[in-house]
Parts: C-alpha cells; structure tokens; sequence
C-alpha cells in the first residue's frame, strides 16, 4: 500500500522526533492502583517511505530519565534491582515492518531494554500533518503496546498475601510523537 493512498499529506524523507512535544510513557499495576510514568529524555526519527511497508522508525531512551513523580521509587527503579541504568542505559526501538491489518496499522519491531531485544507490534494512529507558526511541517502519531517486563529480565518483584504481588509483570506502554519533517 503507496504512503500516497493512506496519508498524501505525510512526504516522503526524514522526520525528527521533537521530544518537547512527544511523550513516552507507560503503566504499570502497583499494589490495586497503577502508577504512570514517562521519560523525559529521548530521541529518534521516522523514515517515511513511497511503501507504507517500507517505513522506519528508531528511537533511544535515557533510561535514567525516568519520571514517576516519587523521587524514592525513581531511584530505586533506577537500581540494579529494576532498570540497572548505569550498566544499561539506553532504551532502543527498530521498526521491522509497518502492516494494516483489519483497518488498524501497526509498527512492529525491536524493542531492547537490559540488552534483551525481543519483537514488539505497537498499534500506530496516524494523527496528521501541518505547519506550525514557524514554518516546519509536523506530523503526529500515537502509538501503544503492552509487554511483560520478565521478558526482558526485569524480575524485582515483592509477594504479598495469597498469591498477590507489589508488581504487574505487564507494563501499558504509550508514545504521542510529533515529528518534524527535516
């Protein structure tokens, strides 16, 4: 399917993800509430090409980026016992294809985290393209995915009574990118 046919809008080339207006966030159950979170720091591109199908994207986190509005909890996800973000400190995502399927569109790709790399398919929105007051042409995308963490080693964990646990083992993750074409 030509680019031309789902968004003529959207030109060919290169677009820089904007992380001042971008998001990546996720969610994960903590005791009977679920905590939010994002991270701040990041970067990346779309490659849109002639061939929806042929189109990538890549993206690097900071993993020591991470913000959940609780410092304490921050630092120890940071620990060797969560994250471990001085021994792995980067995120990385690598499109392998771009696919519809049942009117959805979907990104699937690489997803590292802990230098595990496992295969992840994000439902992908398209959200349009325009020019801002300062003459760059943008486009908006939104994309979400749900992973089990333990696929990529991340075991910390605390049991509670019966057979509950401080931690979900799956994680809602979110992205709102805002691309500028370059």
């Amino acid at each position: 399917m030509s680019i031309a046919a789902v968004a003529p809008e959207l030109t060919t080339g290169t677009w820089n993800i904007d992380p001042g207006h971008s998001e990546v966030t996720f969610v994960i159950r903590h005791l009977m509430t679920k905590v939010r979170g994002t991270f701040t720091e990041f970067t990346g591109s779309v490659q849109i090409a002639e061939e929806l199908s042929e189109s990538t994207a890549t993206a690097e986190i900071k993993m020591a980026s991470l913000d959940t509005r609780n410092p304490d909890r921050d630092a120890h996800v940071r620990t060797a016992d969560v994250l471990d973000v001085e021994k792995y400190p980067t995120m990385t995502f690598n499109t392998t294809g771009v696919r519809a399927e049942d009117g959805e569109y979907y990104l699937d790709g690489d997803l590292t985290i802990k230098d595990v790399t496992r295969p992840v398919s994000l439902r992908l929105e398209y959200n349009g393209v325009g020019e801002d007051p300062w003459g760059q042409t943008r486009a908006g995308f939104s994309a979400e995915t749900t992973i089990n963490r333990k696929d990529w080693g991340i075991e910390f964990n605390i049991p509670l009574k019966g057979e509950k646990a401080l931690l979900s083992d799956k994680v809602d993750i979110q992205l709102e990118v805002q691309a500028v074409r370059a």
